[in-house]
């Protein structure tokens, strides 16, 4: 365990998540002035960095190691990160494929640098020199930041809003999971009440935003086909009611779980208009599937996924994560030839993230952070899958404690991307949100962003349902 000394905040989020990147098997903790524990326990390794601009004193892995600021060379915190990115290259051997990218949208940086004009070389260039990404990522940035200029063309940025509704429930929790989600089977009896609380939001939204224009429409969670076909119909009959979506260009619902899909929720979401859904498998390994807690079987995935084609559904997406416990470059293999098969519309390709709050962190101590498995040639491998079913990158971000310290892709073939998916990534346009454990974004037109947060517990939201009104009253 490494315990760093860091006697300067607003330093600790970089530092951290560098640190964590170059050793992942590694628990980690900072220690700052205002931390109540000081000490440094049994088994603990200690570090420190001290920083009194322009100079910088670091002991990292018994190394001292001393740095003084160049103005020429930039903002100091900028070099900063630099210079410690250097030297834990140094100490390990090890570069990362992203450089010392600690943001979770790096597709950003190209995109803001395209709309300056910059040209394809400037920008690696800029990349390269000042975060030390990879010429491949580099390059996968560049591509997806053009195609998300090209997509996102049509949005209505200023006068326009997207709308996201939360349904927290799930048949089960994954052992990845650290989403706001609920085992149905314990809060069915509150689902009805919950979607009264989620029509009283959509009436207050649908009169605050009324001379807006809707530009697309995604229902996530959790699973929204956790729900009753009849709970479903009410849902969306409400939302239809309530929103003009003769404008709406992408409507979403992420049935997700293959044991929460049925022929009679299908029917209700074409019956509404539901343009797009995802059935998401993650693997196709039976083994991982019983380890992560996926009740649903390899072959109810691909049941599920005939009955969505027979019901009429033309743009169906899947999920995959790479990294799962156990699984390795043959797995990843098996499960793509199995995908390629199938011949969905987008696949959007995940690298496992350890989060604090999930049951995988505990499964991790038990078992080892060598069982999970992220490399290059897994990344290729799926990559490889979504070019044969003539798919092209047009969305990517990262998460903190990433397995590999690779990123999530999202991959479409022409006219099925996910629209909402570019959005929420590159928070351009206000995206409005309902439900319990939703954050609401506005968008200035100066490019500054404002939030509001519901309530994650699902009893605390349906009892609150007024203070959630209240919150986007402020904010809308």
């Amino acid at each position: 365990m490494l315990a760093v000394r860091l006697n300067r905040e607003n330093y600790e989020y970089d530092i951290q998540a560098l640190l964590k990147s170059f050793y992942p098997e590694e628990p980690l903790r900072v220690i700052l002035p205002v931390s109540r524990d000081q000490e440094v326990h049994e088994g603990e390794k200690e570090w420190s960095i001290r920083i009194e601009e322009p100079l910088v004193r670091m002991r990292l892995a018994g190394r001292d190691i001393e740095w003084r600021h160049d103005e020429k060379e930039g903002a100091f915190k900028d070099c900063f990160k630099r210079f410690f990115y250097r030297s834990l290259t140094e100490i390990t051997g090890r570069e990362l494929p992203w450089g010392n990218l600690t943001g979770i949208r790096p597709t950003k940086l190209a995109y803001a640098m395209l709309e300056e004009g910059k040209q394809h070389r400037e920008i690696i260039e800029q990349l390269q020199r000042t975060h030390y990404v990879s010429r491949e990522k580099c390059e996968l940035s560049i591509d997806i930041a053009r195609r998300e200029r090209q997509l996102l063309s049509g949005i209505h940025y200023q006068g326009g809003y997207s709308l996201y509704v939360g349904i927290p429930f799930c048949p089960s929790t994954c052992l990845y999971c650290s989403f706001t989600s609920y085992p149905i089977a314990a809060h069915r009896q509150r689902a009805d009440r919950y979607i009264d609380c989620l029509i009283q939001e959509m009436e207050y939204v649908s009169g605050a935003y009324g001379e807006k224009i809707l530009d697309t429409v995604y229902i996530g969670g959790g699973t929204p086909t956790t729900l009753e076909p009849e709970q479903l119909d009410r849902l969306l009959g409400c939302l239809k009611s309530r929103f003009d979506f003769s404008t709406v260009q992408e409507f979403t619902v992420e049935a997700g779980r293959a044991d929460s899909i049925a022929p009679d929720k299908l029917e209700v979401l074409r019956r509404h208009g539901v343009s797009r859904i995802s059935v998401n498998p993650q693997t196709m390994k039976q083994e991982t599937l019983d380890i992560i807690g996926r009740q649903a079987s390899v072959e109810q995935v691909l049941e599920a996924y005939r009955q969505a084609r027979q019901a009429g559904f033309d743009n169906i997406n899947m999920d995959l994560i790479l990294g799962l416990p156990g699984e390795t470059e043959e797995d990843v293999r098996r499960t793509m030839e199995k995908v390629v098969s199938l011949s969905p519309d987008s696949l959007t390709v995940h690298s496992l993230a350890i989060k604090r709050a999930s049951r995988l962190s505990q499964w991790i101590q038990e078992h080892g952070m060598e069982t999970l498995r992220n490399t290059d040639e897994t990344m290729e491998i799926a990559a490889a899958g979504a070019k044969a079913l003539d798919m092209h990158p047009y969305y990517l971000y990262r998460q903190k404690n990433m397995s590999g310290n690779f990123e999530n892709v999202g991959y479409a073939r022409e006219g099925k991307y996910g629209l909402y998916n570019i959005l929420i990534m590159e928070e351009m346009q206000t995206i409005v949100a309902l439900g319990a454990g939703s954050i609401t974004k506005r968008v200035y037109p100066d490019g500054r962003i404002e939030r509001c947060e519901n309530v994650k517990e699902v009893a605390q939201y349906i009892e609150r349902i007024d203070e959630m009104i209240q919150r986007k009253k402020r904010l809308l």
